[in-house]
């Protein structure tokens, strides 16, 4: 039976991987149990030496889809993302706040929000996405040096 659950998860996981690398992002799902989503990505990004950046908010969120679009878009972030990080969607909705999960980090003051892991799953940084906007959008400079700042150190 554990068997089985690991070849689900792997095959969810694996597939949301493939589709970030395609330029489409994964849903914000109140569904998805994130502390199984969180060891899969462990699992992973042991495996490829990768962060995790947790990214939390919910199909409600404007700026969330911006920043889906935007990463997803934009040549060199997506570049950085699928070289240096795993993503794993962390839902925050009405229909689920996954508050037992979220409250083993740092507060929330607005959303999207980041949560950068190392590929054991320890915190290494909270980035509040605000930081990073632009007008309307996000600032490419801005985007990188956050991604480079916190990219494992050792490929």
């Amino acid at each position: 039976m554990k068997l089985k659950l690991f070849i689900v998860v792997m095959i969810i996981v694996v597939t949301s991987v493939l589709a970030q690398s395609e330029g489409s992002s994964p849903l914000f799902d109140p569904l998805r149990n994130p502390f199984d989503d969180l060891k899969s990505a462990i699992r992973m990004a042991k495996e490829n030496n990768k962060n995790i950046i947790l990214d939390v908010g919910g199909e409600w969120c404007i700026w969330c889809h911006r920043i889906d679009a935007f990463m997803h878009n934009t040549k060199e972030i997506n570049s950085l993302l699928g070289k240096y990080y795993l993503v794993v969607k962390i839902n925050y909705s009405k229909e689920n706040k996954n508050e037992k999960f979220l409250s083993q980090y740092p507060k929330i003051e607005g959303y999207p929000h980041f949560f950068v892991l190392d590929k054991n799953g320890k915190l290494l940084h909270s980035q509040n996405t605000g930081d990073l906007e632009k007008d309307k959008g996000y600032d490419k400079n801005k985007f990188i040096a956050f991604l480079n700042k916190w990219k494992p150190t050792k490929r």
